[in-house]
């Protein structure tokens, strides 16, 4: 049982980039979340809901490997998609490629756990809500 891999483009504009017109190491963590919600999103999972719900989201891991640099008019593919679940921790996978070539220049890894907000404690399974969606993921 394996997610569909989703695919997000983003052009490179200039605020992407630093003073050398290389996209800057930070804009790939927002473009790593840019296509995390959308994903969702495509399949009918409102990522603000869950955080309506009481649930926190927070990173609690990140890891990036660049291998190339982006710059400025490219255009970026970010392939994503979600590891089956392992207990509560939700990991994302992420292959940032040129478009144009197909090229890897970034693969990262972010994993999520849900924080009940009041409690401010790590839950110990998955509202259910959040198992439903998750559910349709890998239909």
């Amino acid at each position: 049982m394996s997610a569909q891999v989703f695919e997000y483009s983003v052009v490179v504009q200039p605020h992407h980039t630093d003073y050398a017109g290389i996209v800057w190491h930070g804009t790939y963590v927002a473009w790593l979340e840019e296509a995390r919600v959308t994903y969702l999103r495509s399949r009918g999972i409102k990522f603000a809901d869950w955080v309506n719900s009481g649930v926190d989201l927070p990173v609690v891991d990140l890891s990036l490997q660049y291998r190339r640099s982006l710059t400025l008019g490219d255009t970026a593919l970010i392939k994503c998609w979600v590891q089956p679940s392992k207990g509560v921790r939700i990991v994302w996978q992420y292959d940032i490629q040129a478009q144009e070539t197909g090229e890897t220049c970034v693969l990262g890894t972010v994993t999520l756990v849900p924080v009940d907000r009041d409690r401010r404690k790590i839950l110990r399974r998955l509202p259910e809500a959040i198992q439903a969606d998750m559910a349709r993921i890998y239909a």
